[in-house]
């Protein structure tokens, strides 16, 4: 099993999220998050007087995945996520040892 985290502009979720379903991923957790990457945030103008925007919004979805599906979810998560501009987002990839469906204590694959 992996863990796939997936850091993508909020512009782009709802497209990454809709892709992921048609791919027949049935859970996820998403996360409103808040960073900056090597572009260090960007300056915006306001009624006239420009200012720092240091943390840029982000959207994390974290999913645990059989092993087989990462590189096709990896896939569909780069398709619908990229602008080809600086801060279209990350993916890490971890391995998980194991998953436990706290209701049954079902384990391993099929707990996911």
């Amino acid at each position: 099993m992996t863990k796939v985290e997936a850091i993508v502009r909020p512009n782009r979720f709802e497209a990454v999220k809709e892709a992921l379903a048609e791919l027949g991923v049935e859970g996820m957790t998403v996360s409103e998050a808040r960073g900056h990457g090597r572009q260090k945030g960007h300056t915006e103008t306001y009624r006239g007087r420009e200012y720092e925007v240091g943390l840029i919004p982000k959207i994390r979805l974290e999913m645990v995945v059989k092993d087989d599906r990462v590189e096709a979810i990896v896939d569909t998560i780069i398709k619908h996520a990229a602008t080809g501009k600086i801060g279209d987002g990350k993916i890490f990839l971890y391995k998980a040892e194991d998953a436990i469906r706290i209701r049954n204590q079902e384990r391993g694959e099929i707990a996911l």
